[in-house]
């Protein structure tokens, strides 16, 4: 690998080791929020209350020394809570914009399906667009700008569902899981005395975060990679289980992550394994699988999962 890539490299490395002294036993899972941050997604974090959603979210913070926010979601909440407000200065006799939570780095959404979907749209624009628009006005997000959110399952009382185009704004989406035997007594254990968020301290700054995302880029992805991609994406739209398939911002978002995945393993090259590693992650909740009677064990993940095994492997000419 060049130095460029090779010093991206070790940044993200020791952002994961940073991160996997608090969320222990999970390192697959640090390794996709970082894929992530790397290819300037936002992420979308889903599971039970209190396996540690909120506190991957925290580490990953904590371990960039950037401007960080958390907006805790609830039924009550109005978009202006989130992108801020205009308000009339009478000194100046004009209006000042005061900008909400969201205007930061790294924003935490805790909760986000707990909010209605009329304030889980006052992202949209800035997920998409990297900016907010209030009364008319435009304001720049500041850079590197990447939201994490966490969401309890949907069967929970009180919770909205994410609508599709929401969904879709989230380059991956990831569940954490209950830990292991093992690795339950090691948490009671590092915790007897006080959390080890505590203790952590930023081992990034916001410059060496955009080094990093402008070096995914030099990784070398071979046409045949590429038809790949587009065949595993386009097998989504033509299956008799999915209602809705991927579109093509799936196609780009598997092609950015997989090149995440190869540098954080040591290469500047893609392999299939990436792609195969990341098409759930990216693609499951981009999909709306038609429900039946006899086919209500069919989620976005299982269908990738069988797609996977009917799509050829393409051999690669290595660069």
């Amino acid at each position: 690998m060049s130095n460029g890539i090779d010093t991206a490299q070790n940044t993200a490395r020791t952002i994961i080791d940073n991160v996997e002294r608090v969320i222990i036993g999970k390192k697959n899972i640090i390794e996709l929020a970082v894929i992530a941050l790397m290819s300037k997604g936002h992420l979308l974090i889903e599971d039970a209350p209190g396996v540690g959603k909120t506190m991957l979210a925290r580490s990953l913070a904590k371990s960039i020394d950037c401007a960080f926010r958390r907006i805790q979601f609830t039924p009550d909440m109005l978009p202006s809570d989130i992108t801020g407000v205009s308000v009339y200065n009478q000194k100046s006799g004009d209006f000042e914009f005061r900008p909400g939570p969201v205007v930061a780095q790294i924003v935490l959404a805790d909760e986000i399906n707990r909010a209605t979907p009329k304030v889980q749209s006052a992202l949209l624009e800035c997920m998409e667009e990297g900016q907010i628009t209030v009364d008319g006005v435009t304001h720049r997000m500041p850079t590197p700008f990447h939201i994490l959110a966490t969401q309890n399952p949907i069967e929970y009382e009180g919770t909205f569902p994410l609508p599709e185009t929401q969904l879709d704004r989230f380059l991956l989406r990831i569940n954490i899981g209950y830990p292991s035997t093992a690795d339950e007594v090691n948490i009671m254990s590092r915790q007897q005395y006080r959390h080890p968020i505590e203790s952590i301290a930023p081992v990034a700054t916001a410059g060496d975060v955009e080094i990093l995302q402008a070096a995914v880029k030099d990784i070398y992805v071979d046409d045949l990679i590429k038809q790949y991609i587009a065949a595993v994406v386009g097998a989504t739209r033509d299956n008799p289980a999915i209602f809705l398939g991927a579109s093509p911002r799936g196609s780009l978002a598997l092609y950015r992550t997989a090149q995440a995945r190869a540098m954080i393993n040591g290469r500047d090259y893609v392999l299939p394994d990436d792609i195969k590693a990341l098409a759930e992650p990216v693609l499951a909740h981009r999909l709306i699988p038609r429900l039946t009677d006899s086919s209500h064990d069919r989620t976005g993940r299982t269908i990738i999962a069988k797609l996977l095994e009917t799509i050829p492997v393409p051999g690669v000419a290595v660069k």
